[in-house]
């Protein structure tokens, strides 16, 4: 009897250390220190569903994919670099969605464990969603520009705290989450919306960007580039990724975007692929844009970004 005492102890032991280890694998903080500055709010409990399109399940890379909608509370997921080769670069995932829904596994947890591996910190930003009544049809929403320079801010006042480099913070977002980035890395000089606190006076400009299969960046106007993007030479590097047979958003979008960075005398780089439609992230699809994550590390190695011994 004491045996199996000792084996039931030392079971409950175990899965108590195995909780708390996975407890620990991530952290969740609130964005706003009260109701974000500027929401209407909206009907329904925040939930996460697995997307069907047409009544199938909607599948990247044949695996379904899990989606959050209704956020009212923007948070920051951390899944903090392994300590063993922690390169103190630090970059924050924006899911896409067409700001209805956020693809929670495939464009945010997914995205964070690849960070993981090459020794960077995942952080996903769960941004307002859906659309807020107000919200002009055919443009982007102004809730979840102002959660990304909220994160950005955020993200580097706990540098320390969590053992990143404050002057290394990035941004990845993936379809209405590339526009995001694209809309926080040529909008930093000011704030849109009135200051709350101490973290709203640290900058809220990324080092750095990567955008994959992005939209909302082309226009039909004169100009060709939509009166959201402001691109002017302080902005950050840009990575920017599309497949030409894009169903959802066309390539002209990042190809807009590349065009208006050059312009400006800004570094960018842009990876157009033939095949592999929207919404790979970061799964094998089968067509050569699943490895845009090697090219996306030899970039950062070649800016100064990470360093060249890291491991891959």
């Amino acid at each position: 009897m004491t045996t199996v005492k000792s084996w039931l102890w030392g079971t409950v032991v175990l899965l108590a250390t195995m909780a708390s280890l996975q407890a620990a694998e991530s952290v969740v903080i609130d964005i706003w220190p009260g109701k974000p500055p500027g929401d209407v709010g909206i009907a329904g409990e925040e939930k996460i569903f697995e997307l069907q399109v047409k009544g199938k399940l909607y599948e990247v890379g044949g695996k379904p994919t899990h989606w959050v909608t209704n956020v009212t509370k923007p948070t920051l997921t951390v899944y903090p670099a392994p300590q063993d080769k922690n390169t103190g670069i630090a970059m924050i995932v924006c899911p896409g969605g067409g700001y209805h829904n956020l693809g929670w596994d495939v464009e945010g947890e997914e995205v964070a464990a690849w960070l993981n591996s090459i020794g960077m910190t995942g952080i996903i930003l769960k941004y307002r969603c859906p659309r807020r009544e107000g919200d002009i049809k055919g443009l982007p929403p102004l809730g979840p520009v102002k959660d990304a320079q909220r994160a950005l801010s955020l993200v580097r006042s706990k540098a320390k705290e969590w053992s990143i480099d404050p002057q290394k913070i990035g941004m990845v977002g993936f379809s209405a989450g590339g526009h995001l980035v694209g809309a926080a890395a040529t909008n930093f000089e000011k704030r849109t919306y009135e200051s709350l606190d101490e973290i709203d006076k640290i900058s809220c400009r990324p080092d750095f960007a990567v955008m994959l299969y992005s939209g909302y960046f082309k226009v039909d106007e004169p100009a060709g580039l939509s009166p959201t993007i402001r691109v002017t030479p302080a902005a950050p590097p840009l990575f920017i990724v599309h497949a030409t047979d894009d169903p959802i958003s066309a390539v002209d979008h990042s190809v807009t975007m590349y065009l208006a960075m050059k312009k400006a005398g800004v570094p960018a780089e842009l990876h157009v692929y033939a095949t592999g439609g929207h919404g790979f992230g970061v799964r094998k699809v089968g067509h050569p844009c699943e490895t845009w994550t090697d090219r996306c590390t030899d970039w950062l190695r070649s800016r100064g970004i990470l360093e060249a011994t890291s491991q891959r």
